[in-house]
């Protein structure tokens, strides 16, 4: 595999491998899976464990595609075109918004 993929990319590559699958269990459904790797990244997070936290951010990354996919959204685009510009709520790159909490 490149290990030059860009965000497009990545995304079409989950859909050609997992589309098939996904499609039929339909997006409210696959949030429910999206979820769960996002419980698991918080546990190899809160456990410190590194080696557990990449193979969890691939998993979210991965599930996160499934949904932009079988809701027919490019996420690069959609990160760019949001982020792209600067902090979406100042517009200062790098963001100078005061944090309302720590």
């Amino acid at each position: 595999m490149d290990n030059k993929l860009g965000v497009r990319e990545f995304q079409q590559l989950i859909k050609e491998e997992f589309f098939h699958k996904d499609s039929p269990r339909g997006l409210a459904k696959t949030y429910i899976w999206f979820t769960e790797e996002v419980g698991e990244l918080a546990r190899s997070i809160r456990r410190a464990d590194r080696e557990h936290m990449k193979e969890e951010f691939a998993d979210v990354l991965a599930w996160l595609c499934t949904l932009a996919n079988l809701a027919g959204i490019d996420l690069e685009e959609a990160a760019l075109t949001k982020y792209g510009k600067g902090c979406p709520r100042c517009g200062a790159k790098p963001c100078t918004c005061k944090e309302a909490f720590n």
